[in-house]
């Protein structure tokens, strides 16, 4: 059984005349993997002896002891979640740090990306690379058009000539990303176009 947070162990009833306790109720929340549920799917879980209208009952009884809190929708559908205090519904504190904290590409890990299997991780990965490369395509234009070259990375393989120039042209982005931070950071936001 998963363990019960301090702030719901001691607000909720220990009723053992109960066929279906408090505590049961809150503990099959916390073990799943949803973060909210429908009566019908909270009473597939607990056990087939107990009735709907028992799961009801506990759940309305948490509601008001403020462990349990409602959101309800159209066509009368009530989904029931636990209030954690320190975040919106329905994320646990834990969920609502790691969704903000990480980006697909801080859970990619080498193990993800060598078998596809992390694949947000990996549409991160490539949706830079069409970036960059648009970057790469409109550099390339202006040099075209300005008869100009830039004769710095020099291959007799082509895959190394485009990998030096991707890694220049991404340092130079990092570069101007800084600069341009430090000057909003000194002088406020750069209000450069006009916002419509």
């Amino acid at each position: 059984m998963s363990a019960i947070p301090p702030w719901i162990d001691e607000r909720i009833e220990r009723n053992l005349d109960n066929a279906l306790t408090q505590e049961h109720v809150v503990e099959t929340m916390l073990e799943s993997d949803r973060p909210f549920f429908s009566i019908r799917q909270l009473h597939a879980r607990i056990k087939p002896d107990v009735s709907r209208a028992t799961v009801r009952n506990r759940l309305r009884e948490l509601q008001e002891i403020d462990v349990v809190a409602t959101e309800t929708y159209p066509d009368s559908i009530t989904l029931y979640y636990i209030n954690y205090p320190e975040s919106e519904w329905p994320l646990s504190p834990e969920g609502e740090r790691a969704l903000h904290a990480d980006t697909p590409l801080d859970r990619l890990s080498t193990r993800g990306f060598l078998t596809l299997s992390d694949t947000a991780g990996i549409r991160t990965l490539v949706l830079a690379g069409f970036q960059l490369s648009l970057v790469l395509f409109a550099l390339g234009g202006v040099l075209t058009i300005s008869g100009s070259d830039i004769t710095g990375t020099q291959s007799d393989i082509v895959l190394w000539d485009t990998a030096f120039d991707l890694l220049l042209v991404s340092l130079a982005l990092l570069v101007v990303e800084r600069v341009v931070r430090s000057v909003r950071d000194k002088y406020g936001p750069l209000n450069l176009f006009p916002s419509t």
